[in-house]
């Protein structure tokens, strides 16, 4: 006849011995975790006074954050988002709300060498 099997016993949980954390003070601000995001829910309605071929300025934060770029065509979605290329040469999708009109470049008039 076979040996009975043991019964099992399994360590009690690290968290079965945690304490409570501190309370905390009354005039103590709630902790916000860092990691936390912010949804803007006006980037929803998006900006209506920009069009195809528009000079305009990228808000925000990002890598292209102050550029200045053209937009190329705009996409669709819950959220409006133009695709736009910077004066560098890179494209970028960015949304609308993002996007600050600016004038149309500047004229730079050429003069003739002299000679």
């Amino acid at each position: 006849m076979p040996p009975r099997k043991r019964k099992v016993s399994y360590p009690p949980p690290r968290t079965a011995t945690r304490q409570a954390p501190p309370p905390g003070v009354a005039g103590d601000p709630a902790y916000i975790r860092p990691t936390v995001v912010s949804i803007n829910l006006d980037a929803a309605s998006g900006r209506s006074d920009l069009k195809i071929g528009d000079r305009v300025r990228i808000n925000g934060g990002g890598l292209y954050s102050g550029e200045a770029a053209t937009i190329e065509k705009f996409a669709g979605g819950v959220i409006p988002a133009a695709v736009v290329r910077t004066e560098a040469g890179k494209t970028r999708q960015v949304r609308t709300i993002d996007l600050e009109p600016i004038g149309p470049e500047p004229v730079r008039e050429v003069t003739a060498p002299e000679g």
